[in-house]
């Protein structure tokens, strides 16, 4: 088999895997009636990107995915709950922002917008920091926030990567059904996997 054959048979392969791995993301969210299903889902398919960042390439994408996600799911679910009150927060912000007619409001503004973008992008770390490392709750989330306090270029890499998905599936409705989920799971992941490995390499020096 030809080079090219080879690279085109192996792209196929990758295809299909993060095909499979967004219809199992959406059936087991489904699962779980979406509210209780998504945290539970959502975590097993970041720890199964997780492995493949790590070379684990030939897992059992649905033992794996399956296992996970019994084992996450009142933790899982823990930390759904503390997500969703700071999107609540966020949308709470941005409904005050959008209806205030007083001309106060442009002063705080901006402190307000900065906590949204600093909120949103904490939660993107806090999926890849909950199945690369054990830690509680509130550690996940103190962690979660210095890396994207410390991490500006795969904050980036993380804004611009989940932009272009929604960009395409707008465009794309199918692709979202097929790749949506998985892809921008795999763009956050693989930015923050970069975070992790400059940190074990300071802590190594050090």
């Amino acid at each position: 088999m030809s080079k090219t054959a080879n690279r085109a048979y192996g792209a196929t392969e990758w295809i299909a895997k993060f095909a499979y791995l967004n219809l199992l993301w959406i059936g087991f969210s489904l699962l779980g009636l979406v509210v209780l299903g998504f945290f539970p889902s959502t975590i097993a398919m970041f720890a199964i990107i997780r492995k493949w960042l790590k070379g684990e390439t030939d897992i059992p994408i649905f033992r794996t995915f399956w296992t996970t996600y019994k084992a996450e799911w009142v933790r899982g679910n823990g930390l759904g709950l503390f997500m969703a009150a700071i999107g609540g927060m966020i949308v709470l912000n941005l409904v005050f922002i959008r209806n205030s007619g007083s001309a106060g409001i442009s002063v705080i503004q901006i402190p307000l917008y900065l906590f949204m973008l600093a909120a949103l992008m904490t939660m993107f770390y806090l999926f890849p920091v909950y199945v690369h490392y054990e830690l509680k709750l509130v550690q996940m989330i103190k962690n979660s926030f210095l890396m994207m306090v410390i991490s500006p270029l795969e904050n980036l890499v993380m804004i611009a990567g989940v932009a272009a998905v929604i960009f395409v599936v707008r465009f794309l409705p199918g692709f979202g059904f097929f790749f949506g989920g998985s892809l921008s799971a795999a763009i956050i992941m693989a930015a923050a996997y970069v975070v992790f490995n400059k940190m074990a390499k300071k802590q190594q020096q050090t």
